[in-house]
């Protein structure tokens, strides 16, 4: 039985200020392609298919035409809501679907059924666990341990009740613990939100999404895809794709990718001025229509240089310096490491100062939830 794993469209993002819509709809046509080439007997959208809960009506319209146009083609089609995703939108009409072979998880309520399908090696069980966070699992097995992500999951999945006699299939967005990251993803931090991957040692694929790179962890059972477009230029390297994956009798599993190509590719360069508006360096590249990150290595500020940059560079979407002067005050992208502050710690510390006393594991998961979806609309 043969799968077609993807994750993470972000439909209606918008990288440095550029819209990436008018991207985002040729690479699903190419995903199509891919479809009617390879036939496979299901799709895996393994969450994250908006960039925010509230998405604009242009990334709806898109998702919608998508979903039909695989509708028409009568292929079960897999659906699970990421930390991006509302659950509740998302799973909205999903039993309506379900006779159509599109199927959308629901809301998790601590009763997962799978969908089952049947060739000729027999039953594959495909459970669809959305994104959860401890709270949401606690609010069903308020006895067990749901301390942390990993604990949390660990439950959900013991209670899915597995018959390992047949192929189960796991379609799950959550950040395992092991797996490369890229500066796009939405990872608490410390990483205090992963899982660790013995919690699906039971399934005979584990369809990943949260990570944009497409990996293994462990080994190809358990498979983050990765993004079909890069959304950062920490993924100006990746080469994105589609995976395959293969399951015939019982333990006997193959997995490949097919590659994306995108309309316009995102890179960095690096040089001296007079050297990139040289034709001789761009001319036949495709690097005038990519979206570009520039590097000047100039020792002397270049005069109005972002406007004389995209005559040649028309989607540059960042431009610094690297030179003596920024190595020095160590502001070069890159040169040193700054993240963002925390707003859920800076929030905790504001309470803690307030009320004289740390919140507790309840508010502080309450808070948690809240700051995330606040940030999700800005």
């Amino acid at each position: 039985m043969k799968f077609i794993h993807l994750s993470d469209l972000h439909l209606g993002i918008r990288v440095n200020e550029f819209s990436m819509m008018e991207d985002q709809k040729y690479i699903l046509d190419r995903i199509i392609g891919i479809i009617d080439r390879e036939r496979p007997d299901g799709i895996i959208i393994a969450g994250d298919i908006y960039d925010k809960s509230v998405p604009p009506a242009e990334a709806v319209a898109m998702f919608d035409d998508f979903i039909s146009r695989i509708a028409e083609r009568a292929i079960h089609t897999f659906i699970i809501s990421g930390n991006h995703d509302s659950a509740e939108r998302i799973s909205f009409g999903s039993r309506i679907m379900d006779g159509s072979g599109i199927h959308f998880s629901p809301v998790y309520s601590g009763n997962v059924s799978p969908v089952i399908m049947e060739d000729e090696f027999g039953r594959v069980n495909v459970y669809m666990l959305p994104f959860l966070r401890p709270s949401a699992v606690r609010a069903f097995f308020p006895d067990d341990d749901t301390e942390g992500f990993s604990s949390a999951v660990e439950t959900a999945v013991r209670h899915l009740e597995i018959n390992t006699a047949e192929r189960n299939i796991l379609i799950t967005h959550q950040f395992v613990t092991g797996a490369l990251r890229s500066d796009s993803e939405d990872i608490s931090v410390g990483g205090t939100d992963s899982v660790s991957a013995d919690i699906f040692r039971d399934f005979d694929y584990v369809a990943l999404g949260h990570i944009h790179s497409p990996q293994n962890i462990g080994s190809e059972r358990i498979r983050y895809c990765g993004t079909p477009l890069k959304y950062s230029f920490s993924e100006a390297g990746h080469k994105k794709s589609v995976t395959v994956a293969e399951l015939s009798e019982k333990g006997t599993l193959t997995v490949r990718t097919e590659e994306l190509i995108p309309l316009r590719d995102m890179i960095e360069l690096k040089g001296r001025y007079e050297e990139l508006m040289s034709r001789s360096f761009y001319e036949g590249t495709g690097y005038t229509d990519a979206y570009v990150h520039i590097t000047l290595t100039d020792e002397e500020d270049i005069p109005d240089a972002v406007t004389k940059l995209r005559l040649v560079y028309r989607n540059m979407m960042k431009m610094d310096y690297d030179n003596a002067r920024t190595r020095r005050q160590n502001i070069i992208s890159g040169a040193a490491e700054v993240r963002e502050p925390d707003p859920v710690k800076l929030f905790g510390e504001f309470f803690a100062e307030q009320n004289n006393i740390p919140m507790s594991r309840e508010q502080a998961e309450f808070a948690e939830a809240v700051i995330k979806e606040a940030w999700s609309e800005i």
